[in-house]
């Protein structure tokens, strides 16, 4: 039997129902105080996320993909420099690499946890690379004990693209506890609507506990500026509108809940769906906790995926495949020389997974429903 309300892939107007009063409240402070543009919430915002994230500095901006932008302007890397970044992933981080001049030089995905497979970065390091982006995929962390190890043994700098894993844990071998994006040089995240803390528009931070990072970057992010009309670097136009800022301080305030309520459903699904032939419940690397952007199975073949995606299409249930290609076959950078078959698990990854609804409102019925029609599948 169908469930009493539709099933979306993410539910953000009944995210917003239950959040209404607070919200509304926040947009009309806004506009009461017509400080539409880096208004008084847009620092309280800062502040806040910074004290929850325990980093040190927190600068907002205009998207993810400026924030990667900003991170990337900041360190001072040569024209040509080589930058470290997992193929199977999304585009922000590979298309800020090629529009600022650097070469991204792509690594395969480790199978156990989707995220990069740090084992392959040191062959991969030339007297040209500068950096690596850790992309923390689908809600938790890559393996960030190698990969600083690996950071620290040949100077190189490392970004954090956050912006699916805010609010995920990692605990060091030697048993430090820090969130996501914290433990880099840089960390960067997005508040774009579907993430797991997201706004009403576009939104982005950057954040670190390096001062002089964090002082370059919001220069940055400000037209280069110190002081204003006065230009000390080449910068960029890219501000948290206050608006927005407003509400991601009331989402802040539920954020745990949130966190919360994806594990519970993600327990759902790996309660009834662990041990099915035809796929592999999401792994959960050992270092960190997971907070579930997505629920992506590993299916057995590419055309059981495109089987099942079409029985749960026809039961009125939404699936997405992230990512269908892997970047170093995309059209904008086959310049960069690869080939088919250079990264396997990648392309293999982009034939076989596929995600299931995933998001804060998702109730028993409807998780029942999708667990009964992909078990109906697989009978």
């Amino acid at each position: 039997m169908n469930p009493k309300t539709a099933i979306q892939m993410v539910d953000l107007q009944k995210q917003y129902a239950h959040i209404k009063p607070e919200v509304d409240a926040a947009i009309q402070r806004v506009i009461d105080e017509s400080a539409f543009i880096n208004g008084g919430e847009v620092k309280l915002f800062a502040a806040a996320l910074a004290q929850f994230l325990e980093v040190k500095h927190l600068i907002p901006c205009a998207n993810g993909t400026d924030a990667l932008q900003i991170a990337m302007m900041a360190l001072d890397m040569p024209q040509g420099a080589e930058i470290i970044v997992p193929t199977f992933n999304y585009v922000a981080a590979v298309e800020v690499i090629a529009f600022l001049g650097f070469k991204p030089v792509f690594i395969d995905a480790n199978p156990s946890t989707f995220n990069l497979d740090v084992s392959q970065i040191e062959e991969k390091i030339t007297k040209q690379t500068k950096a690596i982006v850790a992309v923390h995929l689908f809600g938790q962390c890559a393996d960030m004990d190698a990969l600083m190890a690996i950071a620290l043994k040949h100077n190189l700098w490392v970004i954090e693209d956050n912006a699916q894993a805010i609010g995920a844990q990692y605990t060091s071998h030697a048993g430090k506890t820090q969130f996501a994006g914290t433990i880099g040089h840089i960390g960067t995240t997005s508040f774009f609507p579907s993430k797991n803390l997201g706004c009403m528009g576009d939104g982005g931070a950057i954040y670190t506990s390096d001062d002089r990072l964090a002082e370059k970057m919001q220069m940055i992010a400000n037209h280069g500026q110190k002081k204003k009309y006065q230009y000390e670097i080449v910068g960029i136009n890219s501000r948290l509108d206050t608006l927005q800022a407003s509400i991601l301080r009331v989402k802040l305030n539920n954020l745990k809940t949130y966190i919360k309520n994806r594990q519970q459903a993600a327990a759902f699904y790996d309660q009834q769906l662990n041990g099915n032939a035809w796929f592999e419940i999401p792994p959960i690397a050992k270092n960190s906790t997971h907070v579930y952007h997505q629920y992506t199975l590993h299916c057995r073949t590419a055309s059981f995926r495109t089987e099942l995606q079409q029985a749960l299409a026809q039961a009125q249930i939404p699936s997405m495949i992230y990512y269908p290609s892997p970047l170093h076959l995309q059209n904008a950078y086959t310049n960069f020389g690869y080939q088919k078959g250079q990264f396997p698990i990648a392309e293999m990854l982009c034939e076989k997974v596929l995600s299931l609804p995933m998001h804060t409102e998702l109730d028993n019925e409807q998780l029942n429903y999708i667990c009964n029609t992909i078990k109906e599948k697989t009978l």
